[in-house]
C-alpha cells in the first residue's frame, strides 16, 4: 500500500471531454490556451509535503482518507470527482523533471466544493484532513507508456449510496478514452511540472517543488468522468458514502460491479473506495 505522505499530489483539470461544463468550471479557463482543444487545462496542487514557506499553508495539510470525507465547514455543494490516478517515481536534475516511472494506480476521488469566487482551483480541494480519497488497493503500473499496458483494459465506475439505494454517480469511463493519456499525458504532465505559469486558476507549481526539495514521488488524479444525471444534479450530504471503482472490463461488466458495491465486497483485480461522509 502505498503512502502519499511524501508524495507531492496534483490533480489534471479539463482531461475528460464535458466534465468541466458539467461541473459548473468552464468558465474559469476561458482565458486558457493549450496546444490543442482536447488538451487538459491545468495541473493543480492538492499537497505539497514538506514546504514551510512561499506555498498556500493549507496544502501542507495531508488530506487523503480511503474511508471518509468529512464535509468542508460552511460549504453546500460538495461532489465526488471518479478519478483513476497514478503513482510515479520522479527523476530530477537542476530542478527540472526529466522523467516519471510509473509505480501503481488506484481508484481516487478528487472530492470537489463547487463554489463561485475561487482564484486557484486548488482552494477547491483540499479544506483539511479527509478531503480526497485514494484506495487502499493500488495494481502495480510497470508501463503507463503506451497501449498495450494492463491499466488499458480498466475502467472507471463511480456511485452514491444513499439510504441503502445504489446510485451510478460518473459514466462508467474506460481509462484510455481520457483526452490525454500515456506517453502523451507524462509528456505533458512534465511540462507543466517544470513550466507551468501562475496565471488564471493555474499555479507555479515548479516553485512548490523546489520548496519541498524535489519529492522524488508524484501522484497525479488524471482527471474526472462526465457525470450521469444524477450525479450533476445531487450534491453530497452527510451520511452518503461515495465510492469509486476501477475495475478490469474483460474480467467483470457493470451490472457485476454494481452488486459488488452493494455487497461490500469486491474481487481480485479491482481497485476500489468507499468514503462516508461525515459533518
Amino acid at each position: 500500500m502505498m503512502d502519499l505522505r511524501d508524495a507531492a499530489c496534483f490533480g489534471v483539470a479539463g482531461n475528460f471531454t464535458g466534465h468541466l461544463e458539467q461541473a459548473g468550471e468552464a468558465a474559469d479557463f476561458v482565458n486558457v490556451v493549450t496546444k490543442e482543444a482536447s488538451a487538459p487545462k491545468a495541473l493543480f496542487p492538492t499537497y505539497i509535503p514538506g514546504a514551510e514557506k512561499n506555498v498556500p499553508e493549507f496544502l501542507s495539510v495531508f488530506p487523503f482518507d480511503s474511508k471518509k470525507i468529512i464535509f468542508p465547514a460552511g460549504e453546500e455543494k460538495l461532489q465526488i470527482e471518479p478519478e483513476c490516478a497514478v503513482v510515479f517515481n520522479a527523476e530530477w536534475k537542476d530542478g527540472t523533471v526529466r522523467k516519471l516511472v510509473s509505480v501503481c494506480f488506484g481508484a481516487s476521488n478528487d472530492c470537489s466544493i463547487r463554489k463561485a469566487g475561487a482564484k486557484k482551483i486548488s482552494e477547491k480541494k483540499n479544506w483539511g484532513c479527509s478531503s480526497k480519497g485514494f484506495s487502499d488497493v493500488q495494481i502495480e503500473l510497470k508501463d503507463f507508456s503506451g497501449k498495450g499496458s494492463c491499466i488499458d483494459s480498466y475502467r472507471i465506475a463511480s456511485f452514491l449510496v444513499r439510504e441503502g439505494q445504489v446510485h451510478d454517480y460518473g459514466e462508467d469511463s474506460a481509462v484510455r478514452d481520457y483526452s490525454y493519456i500515456y506517453g502523451k499525458l507524462l509528456d505533458w504532465i512534465c511540462e507543466k511540472l517544470n513550466s507551468q505559469k501562475d496565471e488564471g486558476p493555474a499555479e507555479d507549481i515548479n516553485s512548490y517543488l523546489k520548496e519541498a526539495g524535489f519529492p522524488s514521488k508524484i501522484f497525479v488524479s488524471i482527471g474526472a468522468t462526465r457525470y450521469t444525471e444524477f450525479g450533476e444534479s445531487n450534491f453530497l450530504r452527510n451520511g452518503d458514502e461515495a465510492v469509486v471503482v476501477l475495475y478490469p472490463e474483460n474480467v467483470y461488466d457493470h451490472e457485476q460491479i454494481v452488486e459488488c458495491v452493494k455487497n461490500n465486497s469486491f474481487g481480485e483485480g479491482i481497485s476500489f473506495l468507499r468514503q462516508k461522509v461525515v459533518v
